[in-house]
């Protein structure tokens, strides 16, 4: 746009003049019928609005307030989700399962899936635990399921893409012991790189702390109030506990009887369970080792384990079972660490509603119905954290703009009242984009916050002109009110070509349906918004107050007559 606005002015200083110059002739300008009755409409409205002055700037102040209190109203969100054409879901298993199992149970997630959806579904793949490499660290009992979609053309079950998503969670519902969460594929990895390993929802709260234990109790009663708040949806807990674990505890007590050390027991026990290495085989240029190591039979049994013999120092072999308490017990299966310090996550999604107004209503109800251990702390990531940051930079870049965009309507027009006059039509710019959005039912985003800042410029450019048209007419001698109704009347069209010709060049934006679209049509219904109700004050609101502010100047004739009386 701004490569574009550069080109435009260039052009409209040198070739544009010599084309009017080489092509244009001298003959009477036609009227067009469309400007004649518009023209015939807005005079006698304007002379109105000049009788009627106070109660029109209380009805465009109480506009302003309205919108105001009602893009307070409308939600909030870091970006509109985009349509990638495919659905991620992350499926997980309980800890204890076996990876044939997982191997087992994700085949029949996926026959279930294409039979339920034959018509929506392309490709179906699933991916268990995490690679050699393990760039994406991820446990046997977590899988990926990664469903290609077909256009939406062809789609009988469902219109849009939440009715599939609901209709996808209610199939994988009943199948027992497993918990699922829907996202993208993009979307998931993007939210992993932003929000480090773990946080691949719209919501991620980090409970940090010291106590794995603490932790783990703590962030289960987080995900029951959660999941109670209206929208919520995928609501999951990190899975930190469940492995289980086969526990030796070594009696220093009868090991001290027998004159055993505590590094005999776990020699024998590691070379038992774990195995030890014994020899090498040469295989080309490569040498392999060889580990020998009890029958699977023998080492996961406790009881053979604590059949191993021990050799004491008299030669004495006593059974490991009198030397250690062997039980089976759920052991950690992960420990997360962010910034040095232990950390659990609660994640969930949000459908039906707006993130912003979700997050803060989680916030609140934690607040009311929750208290923290000493030496805990909450944070608030996933999404959510990118839409802070965005409002934070929003909230320094947009009063800059409107600094500059008052600047330069001052170094303009060379006076701070008529740079205020034309800065007045920002405020009810916004307020037709406000407007806007609600009647759409679009919640308040990054892109739709860049479309204010780009409204900004395009409000002020019809006022400026205008003001400059009157300006003019004064000079030659006209009065305040003459000058702005004949102005105000000989700039309607040049205003509202204007007006239109930015509106029809962003309506396409606002309509799309395409690739990326989503990003693109709050954008484009905050600019046409705003063009509408900025041509309005344009039209309206600005010469009434201009012929209000604004006072005729004495002639000099009038001022020497009243210095020679």
């Amino acid at each position: 746009v701004i490569l574009a606005l550069v080109g435009a002015l260039v052009l409209s200083f040198t070739l544009v003049p010599a084309l009017c110059a080489a092509y244009l002739r001298v003959r009477a300008e036609r009227e067009n019928p469309l400007v004649h009755w518009l023209t015939r409409l807005y005079r006698p409205t304007l002379e109105w609005c000049f009788r009627h002055r106070a109660f029109l700037m209380s009805a465009s102040l109480a506009f302003f307030l309205f919108c105001v209190w009602l893009g307070s109203r409308l939600g909030s969100e870091f970006l509109p989700q985009l349509d990638e054409g495919a659905i991620a879901v992350e499926a997980t298993y309980a800890p204890s399962i076996s990876l044939e199992q997982v191997v087992e149970r994700a085949g029949a997630a996926e026959r279930l899936l294409l039979q339920q959806f034959p018509d929506e579904i392309r490709h179906v793949i699933t991916r268990i635990g995490h690679s050699e490499k393990a760039t994406d660290p991820m446990l046997v009992n977590q899988t990926d399921i990664l469903i290609e979609l077909h256009p939406r053309e062809r789609w009988r079950r469902a219109h849009t893409k939440a009715e599939l998503v609901a209709q996808m969670a209610a199939v994988l519902e009943k199948m027992p012991g497993v918990a699922t969460a829907f996202s993208q594929p993009i979307e998931m990895r993007m939210g992993e790189l932003l929000q480090g390993v773990g946080v691949r929802s719209n919501l991620g709260i980090k409970l940090f702390g010291p106590d794995p234990e603490v932790l783990a109790r703590e962030s289960a009663k987080i995900g029951r109030i959660v999941a109670r708040v209206p929208g919520a949806a995928d609501v999951k807990v990190e899975t930190t506990r469940g492995l289980p674990q086969l526990q030796i505890v070594i009696r220093r007590d009868q090991i001290a009887r027998y004159g055993i050390r505590v590094e005999d027991v776990t020699a024998v026990v590691e070379a038992a369970a774990g195995g030890k290495t014994v020899t090498q085989v040469v295989d080309g240029a490569q040498r392999v080792d060889v580990a020998v190591r009890f029958e699977a039979a023998y080492r996961d049994d406790p009881e053979k384990i604590g059949d191993i013999l021990i050799p004491a120092p008299d030669g004495v072999q006593v059974p490991l079972a009198m030397l250690a308490d062997i039980r089976s017990v759920e052991g950690p299966v992960q420990i997360s660490r962010e910034g040095g310090q232990r950390r659990i996550v609660v994640q969930a999604n949000v459908r039906g509603r707006d993130l912003g107004s979700f997050t803060e209503e989680v916030r609140r109800r934690l607040e009311r119905a929750y208290r923290l251990p000493p030496g805990y702390r909450l944070e608030f990531g996933g999404t959510y954290e990118q839409l802070q940051s965005g409002r934070a930079r929003l909230a320094v870049a947009t009063p800059l703009t409107f600094a500059l965009v008052f600047l330069l309507l001052y170094a303009t027009s060379g006076s701070v009242r008529q740079a205020a006059m034309i800065f007045t039509g920002i405020p009810l710019a916004v307020t037709g984009g406000v407007l806007a959005l609600a009647l759409r039912g679009m919640p308040f985003s990054i892109p739709a916050g860049i479309g204010f800042i780009a409204l900004a410029g395009i409000a002020v450019l019809n006022g400026l002109v205008m003001v400059t048209f009157i300006n003019q007419l004064r000079q030659e001698g006209l009065s305040v009110r003459a000058a702005t109704l004949q102005g105000a009347v000989a700039r309607l069209r040049p205003v509202l070509m204007t007006a239109a010709v930015a509106g029809i060049g962003f309506l396409p934006m606002a309509l799309s349906t395409g690739a990326g679209a989503e990003v693109q049509r709050p954008l484009a219904t905050v600019v046409i918004g705003g063009l509408l109700s900025a041509t309005a004050l344009t039209l309206i609101v600005l010469p009434t107050l201009y012929a209000w502010v604004e006072r005729d100047q004495p002639s000099a004739g009038s001022g020497s007559r009243g210095l020679l009386s």
